[in-house]
């Protein structure tokens, strides 16, 4: 306690430059004023017969107060000259309308006048101080306050380390922690809140962030503060950022207590860490409780949002979209913009743009870049040019993202002279340099068109490092052209950029298939293996009914699947009737073609697909989403099938939307 901290570091850049001293008159009040009229305008001061009293140091005091109340800063730093005694009130008054104005060129003047007047010892206010200070982003004059102040109270210690995190500056956050411990200061909840947030925005590696917050949830346990809502609920963030899934929902489950914030914080871990049928139980489970306290805010249902939108499960979240109107939970732009993209991820492209024409809310740069990538992934490329230069007609600026999501429009639609046009417009027009997604964009884009020797220049030319993205997409290219030269020189990278990524190996393992080298196919089967790595398997889901069903390649325990085979035997002896021929090249064993031919059948698309079939609505649109690419072989039944049961189905996979109607799809068969 009273140790004076002195941080390492260089000390952070000054982001609004230091005003020149205010110049307030020293001896007179303001000549327009005069000291009986400014007190004679308060309403505390008029009397109707009696001419007001000379003003005393309590008066000054008060009509200071009191025109901080009314937003009249200046005026209030005028007549604080008079005032030999200010208060501690009067000073507090006059911190919070600085913030609150955002008036940044009086913070000095304050700051001065409280070290004249001896009040540095006074760390209530000098908590004032930083906060003000962080409020500024003025860090440099925030530490200044902070060892300047003798008594440091841990609501001094807080101030400080609460501004750190909110700088992003979690590497000296958790230095002032640990100087906190050494100087015996008793923690109190909001100390291990802002400890757990600086953990996130330190730059240490994910093992070294983990370790350091499991240290101070071990930290929280000793000092019984899991039980603190607000605590535990920092605590299952913290997890659920850096994908500890498993320990949030155990700090979760043992909460005495669980709040809005609390139920919400964990939808949201499950929801952004892809257990989205998990995200939408737990808001299930959470309706359950009727609790008004507990009444799910717009935070909480842009959460469950986006579970339905990686669901594709379209049933779910119109009730859920109806809930947000019946509770007037629309009133924010990132309600608005979760709900576009529900409906665009859900294949409902014109009621995403519906809900994007009728936003009240003023749109941001994000909802144009949903309707963009919207148009790009159900491949209209042109549409999606269209609503770019849209967007920049009305005034607004793009954004990095915003060019991925354009250009990728492109690549999907075929657009190469477009969109080499807009990746040059990029710096020449809207001085946003090209980072490694942008030409990761590009290599796909040419690669896709099978322009590949051009893709492998535009690498060659990167002014950075080319990172995974880059090399993964001029892989995916070679995949789908069969060039065996390329994607080894890709791998080579991918291999030392990403050796966990088990979907690499199997992507050269396909190419290899396909050209028929064998021995090939048992080398990269023989690296998986002794890596260690663990593939992904194929997973698709359909919403029946309202309920969504899940299905896999292997998957003997559904009780349906021996009649969804059997439908699908069915099906396939009638498109082979019309011309359909078995693709079995993804198989990577070299077996006889009937043997392939049985495993490709069992395809998890192939399975919801006679399921929703089976037992969805006649007339029904069908509407699967697969967590990996569309095979050769599914899609080809897959446009057979809309032909024989005169449907329409809509398929979603990792890259983009297949419209399939009467035997053709959306695609036109590049994808």
């Amino acid at each position: 306690m009273g140790t004076s901290y002195t941080h390492s570091r260089l000390q952070a850049p000054r982001f609004f430059p230091k005003p020149p001293n205010p110049q307030l008159p020293s001896s007179s009040p303001p000549h327009n004023l005069s000291l009986r009229s400014i007190f004679c305008s308060h309403s505390s001061f008029q009397a109707s017969t009696k001419p007001s009293p000379i003003p005393t140091t309590n008066n000054y005091n008060h009509l200071i107060q009191s025109l901080c109340k009314q937003g009249n800063l200046r005026q209030a730093l005028k007549l604080l000259r008079h005032e030999p005694h200010p208060s501690q009130r009067t000073y507090e008054f006059l911190i919070l309308a600085c913030t609150r104005q955002n008036s940044n060129f009086y913070a000095p003047f304050i700051d001065r006048r409280l070290a004249v007047d001896g009040l540095y010892r006074d760390s209530f206010l000098s908590t004032k101080l930083i906060d003000m200070y962080s409020h500024f982003n003025s860090l440099d004059e925030a530490r200044n306050v902070f060892s300047k102040t003798s008594d440091k109270t841990i609501f001094v210690w807080n101030s400080l380390l609460k501004s750190l995190v909110m700088a992003e500056e979690g590497d000296e956050a958790l230095s002032l922690l640990r100087e906190m411990g050494r100087n015996a200061v008793e923690f109190d909840s909001f100390s291990y809140s802002y400890g757990l947030k600086a953990c996130l925005t330190s730059s240490f590696n994910l093992s070294l962030v983990l370790f350091n917050v499991r240290q101070i949830h071990g930290h929280v346990i000793r000092h019984g503060f899991e039980s603190r809502v607000h605590v535990a609920t920092t605590l299952v963030d913290s997890y659920a950022k850096i994908g500890k899934v498993k320990y949030a929902q155990k700090v979760f489950d043992k909460m005495p207590h669980k709040n809005v914030v609390s139920w919400s914080a964990m939808i949201a871990c499950f929801a952004k860490n892809g257990r989205h049928f998990d995200a939408l139980a737990i808001f299930r489970e959470m309706m359950m409780t009727r609790n008004p306290e507990v009444a799910p805010n717009s935070v909480t249902m842009v959460s469950v949002l986006q579970a339905c939108a990686a669901l594709a499960a379209l049933s779910q979240g119109k009730l859920v979209h109806g809930y947000v109107l019946r509770r007037g939970l629309d009133t924010t732009v990132s309600m608005s913009n979760a709900l576009i993209a529900l409906y665009i991820k859900c294949g409902s492209l014109d009621f995403g743009r519906r809900v994007f024409d009728t936003m009240i809310i003023p749109k941001n740069v994000v909802s144009w870049n949903s309707m963009i990538a919207g148009y790009g992934v159900h491949g209209l490329g042109k549409e999606a040019i269209l609503a770019f230069g849209e967007m920049i007609r009305v005034g607004i600026s793009p954004s990095p993202v915003t060019f991925v999501s354009v250009l990728g429009a492109c690549s999907h639609g075929a657009l190469i002279e477009e969109g080499m046009r807009l990746f040059n417009s990029m710096e020449k027009e809207h001085s946003l340099k090209p980072q490694s997604e942008h030409y990761a964009c590009m290599v796909d884009l040419l690669g896709r068109a099978g322009r590949l020797d051009e893709a492998a220049k535009i690498i060659e030319k990167m002014e950075m490092e080319p990172g995974p993205t880059v090399w993964g997409s001029l892989l995916g290219a070679c995949r789908i052209h069969g060039n065996t030269e390329l994607a080894e020189k890709a791998c080579s990278h991918l291999f030392e950029l990403e050796p966990w990524n088990a979907g690499n190996y199997i992507l050269l393992a396909d190419i290899y298939a396909e050209a028929k080298l064998w021995e090939e196919v048992n080398r990269v089967k023989k690296l998986l293996d002794q890596r260690g790595l663990q593939t992904l398997q194929g997973c698709s889901w359909i919403e029946v009914k309202k309920k969504l069903y899940s299905f896999v390649s292997v998957d003997e325990l559904n009780p349906q699947i021996e009649q969804a085979r059997g439908f699908l035997t069915h099906l396939v002896k009638e498109a082979k009737e019309m011309g359909y021929v078995p693709s079995t090249k993804v198989v990577l064993c070299n077996l006889e073609q009937e043997e392939k031919e049985k495993i490709v059948l069992g395809h998890s698309e192939k399975l919801a697909l006679a399921f929703g079939l089976i037992n969805g609505g006649q007339g029904e649109v069908l509407r699967i989403t697969k967590n990996l690419r569309l095979c050769e072989d599914c899609h080809s039944l897959t446009k057979f099938v809309s032909k024989i049961t005169n449907r329409e189905i809509v398929v979603r996979d990792v890259n983009r939307f297949h419209r399939f109607r009467n035997g053709l799809c959306s695609c036109m068969d590049y994808w």
